[in-house]
C-alpha cells in the first residue's frame, strides 16, 4: 500500500519506523580485514536458545524483534537453512557480534543481521565483519547485496553503510507491535524510543 503524505496515528501498543533498504552489485572490500588482537571470527550452525541469546544480546538496546517473535519453528528452519550463514564474532570466549548472511533468493544476498554488542563499538569491529560479510557474499554467484535498517538502530548504522559501499534505493514505514509490552526485551530497555502502551 502506497502512502500519501500525511500523519498517521500508530496503534497503541506498537512503534513505528522508518526503513531504508540499501543495497551493492561489486564488493568494495575485495578481502578480509584482521580483526582486533582477541577478536575472531566463527562460521557456527547455531541452535534456536543459543541464536536468540545472542539476537536479544546485541538487538535489545534497538528493540531487534524478528528474531523473537518468529515461532520456534519458522527460526528452527531458518538457522537450519543450508542457504543461511551466520558468523559469530567472539572477544575470547564470549560471542559480541553476529552476521547472518541469506542467499534464499537466487543471484542475491541479504545482510539480514549485522551487529554487536554495544561495549565493543568504537574498536574497528565493524570495518572487520563487513570486510567478512562481503567478501562471503561475493564468493557467491550474486550480482546484488543488500541490508535493511531503520530509524530505531544506532544513529552509526546508516553512516556506516554509506561508507562501506551501500547504495539506498527504497524507503518503508514498518509498525510492530513493542516488544517491551510482550515480554520480548526489559520495559526499561532502548529509553530513546518511548514505549507507549
Amino acid at each position: 500500500m502506497m502512502l500519501k503524505a500525511d500523519t498517521y496515528d500508530v496503534p497503541a501498543g506498537h512503534v513505528a519506523t522508518v526503513v531504508t533498504t540499501l543495497e551493492m552489485t561489486a564488493p568494495t572490500f575485495a578481502v578480509r580485514r584482521p580483526f582486533p588482537d582477541g577478536v575472531t571470527a566463527c562460521k557456527e550452525n547455531l541452535g534456536l536458545q543459543d541464536f536468540r541469546d545472542l539476537f536479544r544480546k546485541i538487538g535489545a538496546p534497538w528493540l531487534w524483534t524478528s528474531g523473537l517473535v518468529d515461532t520456534d519453528a519458522e527460526v528452527t528452519a531458518t538457522l537450519a537453512d543450508p542457504n543461511v550463514d551466520y558468523w559469530v564474532i567472539y572477544q575470547g570466549q564470549e560471542s559480541i557480534g553476529l552476521i547472518e548472511l541469506d542467499f534464499r533468493h537466487k543471484g542475491a544476498c541479504e545482510l539480514l543481521l549485522f551487529g554487536m554488542v554495544t561495549s565493543a563499538t568504537g574498536n574497528g569491529l565493524g570495518g572487520s565483519m563487513m570486510a567478512l560479510a562481503q567478501t562471503e557474499a561475493f564468493a557467491r554467484d550474486i550480482t546484488r547485496f543488500h541490508v535493511c535498517t531503520c530509524h530505531l538502530d544506532s544513529p552509526s548504522a546508516m553512516p556506516f553503510y554509506l561508507k562501506a559501499g551501500f547504495t539506498p534505493v527504497k524507503r518503508a514505514i514498518e509498525i510492530f507491535a513493542d516488544p517491551r509490552l510482550n515480554g520480548h526485551h526489559p520495559p526499561d530497555i532502548a529509553p530513546h524510543i518511548p514505549c507507549l502502551p
